[in-house]
């Protein structure tokens, strides 16, 4: 392979990383507990949370650090949801072979 050869690959490369970057973005997963709803996107970013008036029950009782816990699950929740998409995503484009031209597939 010569040397343009391996510059219009890596391009190449480059370009159809972008484009994968950009579906991971467009995958949200949402995960819901105690009135807490938090969404996750497939870059692994937050993208929202809810938190209904119930859910500061806990906090209005005394117990804030439940209502913490209960928070880190739910995030945590959604942030393992959209890992789980975003994988099964990946591997369905390989599949396809969206990319086995990238690893030699």
């Amino acid at each position: 392979m010569g040397m343009l050869d391996q510059i219009k690959e890596a391009m190449k490369m480059r370009s159809e990383s972008k484009r994968i970057q950009n579906e991971m973005q467009k995958i949200t997963a949402e995960y819901s507990n105690g009135g807490i709803t938090v969404v996750a996107k497939g870059d692994m970013s937050i993208a929202s949370i809810k938190v209904e008036p119930s859910a500061y029950d806990e906090v209005k009782a005394g117990k804030a650090g439940r209502f913490e816990t209960m928070l880190l699950n739910v995030i945590n929740g959604a942030i393992k949801k959209a890992k789980d998409a975003t994988q099964a995503e990946i591997a369905k484009m390989m599949q396809g072979g969206s990319m086995g031209s990238l690893f030699g597939k």
